[in-house]
Order: structure tokens, then C-alpha cells, then sequence
């Protein structure tokens, strides 16, 4: 279940409650008259099944100027109250999108930061690592820090509601992301070049990771299969999902084999691990916008009480 805090104008805390009261899959609901100080106001608090949060969160979205709301993952409930309100609301928690929720994090997930350029910096060097030393624990390791697939499950969001601006930072988020990762990559293997530690024996001679390198059906396949489950993952919380998503894409090792192939002044390769990297980003978004059209289309509507 859903908390849900709302802070309401006080000559519209009647409007908001029988909301709450009308929606089914909402209990617990509590009202403290003038407790809020800023935004001044009546503070409201109720517990809402997963199911019934876009209904509540579209009938009141006028708190968003007029008042406040937030909410918050219950991890603990006993209460009988509560698991009846999970029952009445139709579908399982576990399938229900709360597509507020869902734009929020995307929207955060899109944009460039310290924290994500570090990460995927990491993840690609130790991918480019991977390949000289031919192993594939690295790559895998690589695989899971990479943080990539936040932009990309923003794109498929961008696309489902039309909002051009959020695909448009996604992409830059990405495409800035790998460019800077490989740089730093680039710039690691040429100086270890240099240095003797790695020549082109190590990169052609590899053979446990020439999937990398190796784009074809079966890659778009793969990533049409992560960009659903990764969905999936986000829109249910399933965190252990997403991990499996992030083992079964080689964007990152991509990048790692691109960067350290630029170094090792072996063009072809760069261009197939560049196509690797373009098939899997592409699948995913495919796959990503597919499944977040289903869950729209046929996730089913939550009705109002009826009053019998």
C-alpha cells in the first residue's frame, strides 16, 4: 500500500476527503484540522492500495498548486481494515503502474549528474579491463554498476505521453553519459598502451567476448526481452529484476570494447562494438515503450464506490 499526505486548503478539506471516502482501496483516512503550517492548511492522511493511486492522484491533482500531497511505500501493514482495501481495489498490487510516481522517477533518472557520469565511467573501464583480461566476471561486474538503463526507460516514458522535451534529456543524458565513459576509457587503455601493459593481441585474441562484438538477431532479441522486464521491474519495484536486466544487455561492455579498441587503433571493431551498443538501446526502447502502452491500455480502471 500507498501513505498518502495531503495538505488542503481548509474550504476544500471536505472536497478532498469525500474523494478519498468515494475511492475504493482507501482506508486508515485521518484529517487534523489546521496541523499544517506550511502550506498552511487541514493535514489528511489515508493509506490507499497501489491499484487505487491514480485515481486519487488525478482527482486531487489540484493540490499540486493549492495545497501538497506525497506518498510514500508502506513495507509493514497489519491491519484488517487495510488488507479489505486491498482486496476491493480490482488487480494486484504488483501489476498496478501509479504513472505519478513513475513520471517523477524517470524524470529524475533523465538528467545528467556527478553520480551517473561516475558510475558509468566506472562501469565502462572495468568492462574495457574485461575484455584485455578476457574475463567475463568483469564484464558481468561492469554490467550491473552501469546506471544507463534509467534514460533509457525516461526515453520509453517520453514516448508513451509525448513529451519530447523529457526523450530529448534522456537521449542527452545517454549520449553524454557513454561519451565521457569512453573517453575516460579511451584515455586509460592508450596510456596502458604506452605503457606495454596491453597491446593488440589482447583484444583480438579474446574470443570469450566476441558477443560483444557480435551484433545480430539474437542481440535484438535479448534487448527486447531486458527493455520489457526492465519496465516491468520499475513500474512493480521488483529491484532483483532489474539487476537481471542490467546482466543480460552489453551496452556498457560495448562502450568498454569500443573505448579500448580506439586505443588499440582497430577501427572495424570500434564500428561493430558502436552497433552493438546502438541494437541494444534501440531494443530496449522498442520493448520499453511496448510494454508501458499494454500496462495503459489494459490495465484495468478504477471505479468509484458505487452507492448501493
Amino acid at each position: 500500500m500507498l501513505h498518502l499526505r495531503l495538505i488542503v486548503p481548509p474550504a476544500r478539506t471536505g472536497e478532498a476527503t469525500a474523494v478519498l471516502e468515494d475511492a475504493p482501496g482507501v482506508t486508515n483516512i485521518v484529517v487534523l484540522r489546521g496541523a499544517a503550517r506550511e502550506p498552511a492548511g487541514d493535514l489528511v492522511l489515508c493509506d490507499a492500495a497501489r491499484e487505487s493511486a491514480n485515481e486519487v492522484l488525478g482527482r486531487l491533482d489540484w493540490l499540486e498548486t493549492e495545497g501538497s500531497i506525497a506518498a510514500e511505500q508502506i513495507d509493514l501493514s497489519l491491519s484488517r481494515a487495510a488488507t479489505e482495501a486491498i482486496e476491493e481495489a480490482p488487480g494486484d498490487p504488483d501489476d498496478a503502474v501509479v504513472w505519478e510516481e513513475l513520471a517523477q522517477r524517470v524524470s529524475t533518472d533523465s538528467r545528467i549528474t556527478w553520480a551517473y557520469l561516475t558510475f558509468l565511467a566506472i562501469a565502462t573501464q572495468l568492462a574495457g579491463i574485461g575484455v584485455v583480461q578476457d574475463s567475463l566476471i568483469l564484464i558481468v561486474g561492469a554490467m550491473v554498476l552501469g546506471p544507463e538503463f534509467g534514460a533509457v526507460a525516461a526515453v520509453c516514458f517520453g514516448l508513451l505521453h509525448r513529451r519530447w522535451t523529457l526523450i530529448g534529456t534522456a537521449f542527452r543524458t545517454l549520449f553524454a553519459g557513454f561519451a565521457v565513459a569512453i573517453a575516460i576509457t579511451f584515455a586509460c587503455a592508450y596510456v596502458s598502451s604506452l605503457l606495454g601493459w596491453i597491446d593488440i593481441v589482447d583484444l583480438t585474441s579474446n574470443h570469450e567476448v566476441e558477443f560483444i562484438v557480435k551484433p545480430d538477431r539474437w542481440s535484438f532479441i535479448v534487448a527486447l526481452l531486458a527493455g520489457a522486464a526492465g519496465v516491468l521491474s520499475i513500474t512493480a519495484g521488483k529491484s532483483s529484476a532489474l539487476i537481471g536486466v542490467f546482466i543480460s544487455v552489453t551496452t556498457v561492455p560495448a562502450a568498454g570494447y569500443a573505448a579500448v579498441a580506439l586505443a588499440l587503433g582497430e577501427w572495424s571493431e570500434v564500428g561493430f562494438s558502436a552497433l552493438q551498443l546502438a541494437v541494444n538501446v534501440l531494443g530496449m526502447v522498442v520493448a520499453g515503450t511496448a510494454t508501458l502502452m499494454v500496462q495503459r491500455r489494459f490495465w484495468p480502471q478504477v471505479g468509484r464506490r458505487s452507492s448501493g
